[in-house]
């Protein structure tokens, strides 16, 4: 690296809950300074606000995102890596946060270019996508406590009927024997308010969409696809033109098979599973809904059902898979474009022809 960067020195950041471990290296890789801070805003401040412009070099976590906005605030060069590209720390059989924070600065030094960095969404859209991953846990919470109350009641010799999570509280109660209505009597009213606090949550992201998200309602033309799941494509690509090309957002999704190929073999993998594991799943979701018996008529819904009767379960699966990912595209192409959705578009287009 030559003196004629714009940075002093590169700072590799091991970024920990209670304290980070820093190692501060000039650009010829000889030691300048190492050591530890505690992990809050005060104590980066301090270190960081009189140093001349540095290259940072951190992990993307907990703290990343908000270890990022105040390094940069400062004017440094921060670079937020991609864990899946730091197998060198993740395999370290000498594993210490000290030992890690001079292996972040030395590949800041000779191999920024091929750490895939990530980019952090704006503070903003990062705080209202906590209101989408609050309701997340809430639904998580009801679960786990619906899944119990059927368990407790199935291990006494009875069976709850099918209900919809959100109706649960007052249909279960009706066919809970009486010896097991003091046991769930507390759980029955746990999930009745867990449930309450869901709706306050569809109502807060109905409220973001209406006064700061419009181009969600432009999403939800698409059948299966709600104000949760449009809002939550929003939030979490945050900049609808930070791909050259839309499908390019399938593989951003982790909704594309990963690659292993070697000679003549080419095996045929699960997908990455990259990126937003929830928004990822929520565009399962949306897939199912197209493919199954609800779902209306669309060329997404024809193009799924012609490839998930070319096999057996493991065709369905991969059906499901990739209407996902078509999904997306569609969502992304519609965000960009801001056009009408037209469910039948191949169609006319053949008919046309």
């Amino acid at each position: 690296m030559s003196n004629s960067t714009p940075w002093e020195a590169v700072v590799g950041l091991d970024l920990g809950d209670q304290y980070s471990y820093f190692c501060d290296v000039n650009v010829d890789g000889s030691l300048r300074e190492e050591g530890r801070l505690p992990t809050n805003r005060r104590a980066f401040d301090l270190r960081f606000t009189i140093k001349p412009p540095l290259r940072v070099i951190i992990e993307a976590g907990t703290h990343s995102p908000w270890v990022s906005r105040q390094l940069s605030s400062l004017g440094h060069d921060v670079v937020v890596a991609n864990p899946q590209r730091l197998r060198a720390i993740a395999e370290s059989i000498q594993k210490t946060d000290r030992v890690d924070a001079r292996t972040l600065a030395d590949l800041g030094l000779h191999f920024a270019d091929r750490l895939k960095t990530v980019s952090h969404r704006p503070e903003e859209l990062q705080r209202d996508l906590e209101v989408i991953r609050g309701r997340q846990v809430l639904v998580l919470a009801r679960t786990q406590l619906v899944n119990h109350v059927r368990g407790a009641v199935k291990s006494a010799g009875y069976r709850l009927p099918a209900t919809d999570a959100r109706f649960f509280h007052t249909k279960a109660a009706r066919s809970i024997p009486p010896e097991l209505l003091g046991v769930c009597a507390p759980l029955l009213a746990a999930i009745a308010n867990l449930t309450a606090q869901v709706r306050e949550c569809d109502h807060a992201i109905e409220e973001l969409i209406r006064t700061k998200y419009p181009a969600a309602r432009c999403l939800q033309q698409i059948p299966g696809v709600g104000p949760l799941i449009s809002l939550t494509f929003i939030l979490t690509i945050a900049d609808p033109n930070r791909f050259s090309r839309t499908r390019d957002v399938g593989a951003y999704l982790g909704l594309v098979p990963r690659l292993r190929q070697s000679g003549a073999r080419n095996p045929q993998l699960h997908i990455t599973r990259a990126g937003d594991s929830y928004l990822r799943q929520l565009l399962v979701q949306g897939a199912h809904y197209i493919l199954g018996y609800r779902g209306p008529d669309c060329d997404l819904r024809r193009w799924g059902l012609t490839h998930a009767a070319s096999g057996g379960p493991a065709a369905k699966k991969r059906a499901v898979i990739a209407v996902a990912r078509k999904l997306a595209i569609l969502l992304l192409r519609l965000w960009t474009t801001g056009e009408v959705y037209e469910p039948l578009r191949l169609q006319k287009e053949v008919v046309a022809a």
